[in-house]
């Protein structure tokens, strides 16, 4: 009888240790587990912080008359794709202007795609030239201003993105699917510059493809307004990927791949916010604006001659989705004076 009860004992005791182990076992697991993401998580911040670069203006734009939080106030973003012809990028020109206009009041964003070579003035620069000089002239800064003055609105924030780094980023998120809209060939940017074929109707793209899609302008029946479709679809079909629950598992490599191919002046816990407020975002909130005009040559060059009353409907257009009209900087001061009395 006494030696059953010892077996038991035994065996209770036996069950205990290989219990104790196990937990031992799951909870250094555990430890590991979380260390490694907490680690993979900075680094990929302090990647992804690499993206930041002030502008030599400071937070505000000259066209504000205080500074705009992201997560709070109607913003807006000046995107820039550029073509460096130097290893340090410092000659290059914009091949692709955006911009985009967001109110957190509709949670609707607009977005206009400025063909690259628009006739505009470009400060400190006696002739007018096409807008996509300006960044050759003096980067980003001069770009910025350039296009304040011919929209006659603030960019709050800008960014810049080479080619390479739209490649990498849209082979990191898996490809995208657009609908393409007609058949065609566009030849690749890389050394081998291969013909890359399109097909007509629903096609998974990877960087390469990606960027000859949204680069493609003379086989395109509508010119430039055509391609500023294509990147219309571009855009929503990164954002939708972004936005997907799989990109969780790549937030390192795409945190490098920004620090390494992009610039902007959002600092990345203003972009975190934004994505954790407006999480539920839809690509159908994405209005696309466009700016008439016609073809011109002078003095044997090309250019884009903008319609001004299509030029004047889209700035104040802009202006009322950024608040900036009378009546919304009435509302704006009311509210800001009914908060002070609340607190």
């Amino acid at each position: 009888m006494e030696r059953k009860e010892m077996r038991k004992l035994q065996k209770k005791q036996g069950r205990r240790k290989k219990l104790r182990v196990f937990l031992s076992v799951f909870i250094l697991a555990l430890i590991i587990g979380i260390g490694t993401g907490v680690y993979l998580i900075y680094e990929t911040y302090q990647a992804a912080s690499d993206t930041y670069d002030e502008l030599e203006r400071g937070e505000k734009s000259e066209k504000r008359e205080q500074a705009v939080s992201i997560s709070n106030d109607p913003i807006s973003i000046l995107m820039m794709g550029v073509e460096n012809y130097t290893s340090d990028g410092d000659h290059g020109r914009s091949d692709t202007l955006m911009v985009a206009t967001f109110n957190p009041e509709d949670e609707h964003l607009k977005l206009l795609s400025i063909p690259r070579d628009t006739l505009v003035d470009i400060p400190g620069r006696d002739n007018r030239d096409k807008i996509n000089h300006s960044f050759a002239f003096g980067g980003k800064e001069l770009t910025i201003k350039t296009v304040e003055n011919f929209l006659d609105i603030p960019i709050d924030y800008y960014a810049t993105v080479n080619f390479e780094g739209f490649k990498a980023i849209v082979d990191t998120l898996g490809g995208i699917t657009v609908d393409v809209p007609f058949e065609f060939e566009q030849n690749s940017d890389d050394r081998v510059a291969e013909k890359l074929q399109f097909r007509e109707g629903e096609m998974d793209l990877n960087g390469r493809y990606a960027l000859a899609y949204a680069r493609m302008r003379k086989a395109d029946p509508a010119g430039d307004f055509g391609r500023n479709e294509r990147q219309k679809q571009v855009i929503e079909a990164i954002i939708k990927e972004v936005t997907s629950v799989s990109t969780v598992t790549k937030v390192d490599d795409l945190g490098k791949d920004l620090g390494e191919n992009v610039e902007t002046n959002m600092k990345v816990s203003e972009g975190l916010s934004f994505l954790k407020k407006y999480s539920n975002f839809r690509t159908s909130n994405i209005e696309q604006l466009k700016l008439d005009g016609y073809d011109d040559r002078i003095d044997g060059v090309y250019y884009y001659v903008p319609d001004e009353t299509s030029l004047a409907n889209i700035q104040n257009e802009l202006k009322n989705h950024l608040d900036l009209n009378n009546t919304s900087s009435l509302r704006t001061e009311s509210t800001n004076i009914e908060e002070a009395a609340i607190n």
